[in-house]
This record gives C-alpha cells, sequence and structure tokens, in this order.
C-alpha cells in the first residue's frame, strides 16, 4: 500500500513523526486483511476481534514531507490465538528503506480474552493469495 506523507505527518524538521508510523501500519493491515476477505464489522458480529499485543519498529531513514512510501506487509507467524505481521516502509521513488516493524495480533472475544482464531480467518491468513 501505498501514502503519501502531508505536512501534518511531520515534525517541525519536515520529518515523519515516528509515532505516525504506527498509523500507517494499521491502515496497511487493515487493507491486508481486507484483501484476504476479513472484515473487522464482520469479526465483531461474530464476536471476536484482533488486539495489538506487541509493536517492534526499526527506523532505517527518515521519511520526508511529499514522499511516498510504500508499506509491503505480511503474515510470518500463525499460532493458535495470534499471528505476526511484518512490514517493510520504502521510498517508492528511491526504493531506500525507511524502517521495519512487526505487530502481534491476539484474536480475543468480546470480553478482550485471548480465544483461538476461528478455522476460517485461520485459512484465509494462510492463503497465498
Amino acid at each position: 500500500m501505498d501514502i503519501r506523507v502531508y505536512y501534518e505527518d511531520t515534525d517541525c524538521g519536515g520529518i515523519v513523526y515516528y509515532a505516525n508510523y504506527l498509523r500507517y501500519f494499521e491502515r496497511s493491515r487493515t487493507e491486508y486483511l481486507e484483501s484476504k476477505g476479513i472484515f473487522v464489522k464482520e469479526c465483531l458480529a461474530k464476536s471476536f476481534s484482533f488486539v495489538v499485543a506487541h509493536q517492534d519498529i526499526d527506523y532505517k531513514a527518515p521519511g520526508r514531507y511529499g514522499d511516498i512510501l510504500n508499506i509491503e506487509t505480511r503474515v510470518s507467524k500463525i499460532s493458535n490465538a495470534s499471528f505476526i505481521f511484518e512490514y517493510a516502509v520504502k521510498n517508492k521513488n528511491t526504493d531506500q528503506l525507511i524502517a521495519t516493524g512487526s505487530t502481534v495480533m491476539v484474536c480475543v472475544d468480546k470480553d478482550i480474552q485471548p480465544i483461538g482464531i476461528p478455522r476460517e480467518v485461520r485459512e484465509k491468513l494462510s492463503s497465498q493469495t
């Protein structure tokens, strides 16, 4: 997914404010899940959802005002109740690596208690399409 860096995304030096990468990762996760046919509203209607349990980011180079950042997103590991997203953020014009990261997502019930990932969701997450 591509993200244009707007003025509002930057600090006073015109560099992407570090915490905004969390927002970019969130958008990328949502797009990834929807591309697999997994929609948050449908999950909530079935009384489960996903929460962030852990987040890592490594900053490699600055993203700047006006850049187009490309976020490559993939699921790298699936366990009974959790899965891990991995990200690579690159400057689309130069292919320079800007940041890498990972997010551990946990499947929870309506009371925010961990549960096993439903079979149909696990199958969609595992698919290569």
